[in-house]
């Protein structure tokens, strides 16, 4: 076949399988083969579950066969973070506090894609319990970036990012608590998109800061996390952040362009409150530019100081993820990665003025955001100030890390997305960030779409083999 199947989006290949020119069962082997050659070199699966995915690509293929697909995701292959449960498939959030934990049932947003009729080829690599660091003492290598493996993919959903971008599935859910859809969306030059707070149930993925934490998807292409979005989202009388909230039509408004949209461009963020590298400002500029080319109105707007805001952020995740591990940090210390370990420890020192202090200053946060918003449409806005690192450099690790402005959006549940915007000159991905009012992910969506065709990013790819 002289299609290139590793990059096709989910569109294309329905395509494909309504006049026959593929099958669910083609593809899933096509794309187990170029995982066996490749992941050795990238370690983007921690439990690949071929056997499986090629049994329900088979029942995908008869029901597409016998005119039963069930939609967009009919036969479509995607991954899964390894701190989301899948039955029967260890959930280990790459630690070995939780090895030989075996997950009983689906979380929802699993459960969602495989009523899509998605087929999921495994679990994936991620930093410890979504919070440690690329570590090289757990009991799973990190996953690379397929860009450059000696790059970091960032983190913490590593093995989605990582895995979108080399080809392996054309989506993967990830988790995003301070930025960790977003961060491997920026690293490795694909799609994630952190739906408004309460939009995605969280059962069944274990937790890092409940008040922050985010499921959504890492995606090829911009449309592919729509699709993925409109599967997984919906209330959950479960989860008890969840939001019983109308299913969003999200894919319907993606080819309106940005013809009339108010976009507010937060250029404070990285011109002075945590100076950008120079190709990243240059990428975001050059995006506030084709963007006004499209047709928007775009302005400069200010939000509080991106670093204020970050540390609000940090505050409120290490005091709520030492609640969570507190009990196994005094009991088993040893057993935690270093990395995770020590950010995990710093919630120990935190008192409870600390905590409710930082509530009452989220709130403050909250309202300057939706103030934004009465004179705009959406946010243009950096996502990683750098490109990626070396994964074996600890002192760049330690420095870029926390240089992004994607962790106050958590904090506000604002709807955001990351994507690439160009190829730094070492050929790197570069990024942006788009963020929208409360349950507006399609106007985030729409604008992302506009810019994806109008700058041709989608179709930028790692030269491997």
């Amino acid at each position: 076949m002289s299609v290139d199947l590793p990059w096709l989006t989910i569109a294309e290949t329905q395509a494909l399988y309504a006049s026959r020119k593929l099958s669910p069962v083609e593809l899933v082997t096509a794309l187990l083969a170029r995982i066996e050659k490749l992941d050795p070199q990238l370690n983007v699966f921690i439990r690949l579950d071929a056997e499986a995915a090629l049994a329900a690509a088979r029942t995908a293929g008869q029901e597409i066969a016998a005119g039963r697909a069930r939609g967009p995701l009919h036969g479509i292959p995607v991954g899964i973070k390894d701190i989301i449960d899948v039955a029967g498939l260890p959930t280990t959030c790459h630690s070995k506090i939780l090895a030989g934990n075996v997950a009983a049932a689906d979380a929802p947003a699993v459960a969602s894609l495989r009523a899509a009729g998605a087929v999921v080829l495994g679990k994936l690599s991620t930093h410890e319990f979504a919070f440690g660091g690329p570590s090289f003492d757990l009991p799973f290598p990190p996953a690379r970036n397929p860009w450059d493996r000696t790059r970091h993919p960032g983190g913490s959903s590593s093995g989605s990012g990582a895995g979108v971008a080399a080809g392996f599935f054309p989506a993967a859910l990830g988790s995003d608590t301070a930025g960790s859809i977003r961060n491997p969306a920026s690293a490795c030059g694909c799609v994630g998109l952190k739906p408004t707070y309460g939009r995605v149930s969280r059962r069944g993925v274990f937790p890092l800061a409940f008040s922050l934490d985010h499921v959504g998807p890492l995606a090829r292409s911009v449309a592919d996390a729509a699709l993925v979005t409109e599967a997984i989202a919906g209330f959950d009388p479960a989860d008890p952040g969840s939001a019983n909230w109308p299913k969003p039509a999200l894919t319907p408004a993606l080819g309106q362009g940005v013809r009339s949209l108010r976009i507010g461009f937060v250029r404070h963020f990285h011109e002075t409150d945590m100076p950008a590298d120079p190709e990243v400002a240059a990428g975001l500029e050059a995006a506030a530019t084709l963007l006004e080319k499209e047709g928007a109105q775009v302005r400069s707007v200010t939000l509080p100081n991106l670093k204020d805001a970050s540390a609000l952020t940090r505050t409120i995740m290490h005091a709520e993820a030492w609640a969570i591990h507190a009990e196994w940090l005094r009991a088993r210390p040893g057993d935690y990665g270093l990395l995770s370990r020590k950010r995990l420890m710093t919630g120990a020192f935190l008192t409870a003025a600390d905590y409710v202090d930082a509530q009452r200053r989220r709130l403050k946060l909250i309202a300057a955001v939706e103030e934004v918003f009465r004179d705009v449409d959406v946010l243009l806005c950096a996502s990683s100030m750098d490109p990626p690192c070396r994964i074996d450099d600890d002192e760049a690790i330690g420095r870029t890390y926390p240089r992004q402005a994607r962790n106050p959006f958590n904090t506000t549940g604002h709807p955001a997305l990351a994507m690439m915007s160009g190829l730094s000159k070492d050929g790197l991905p570069l990024s942006l960030q788009f963020v929208g009012r409360a349950q507006d992910e399609a106007t985030v969506l729409r604008t992302a779409a506009a810019f994806e065709r109008a700058s041709g990013v989608a179709k930028l790819h790692p030269n491997l083999p």
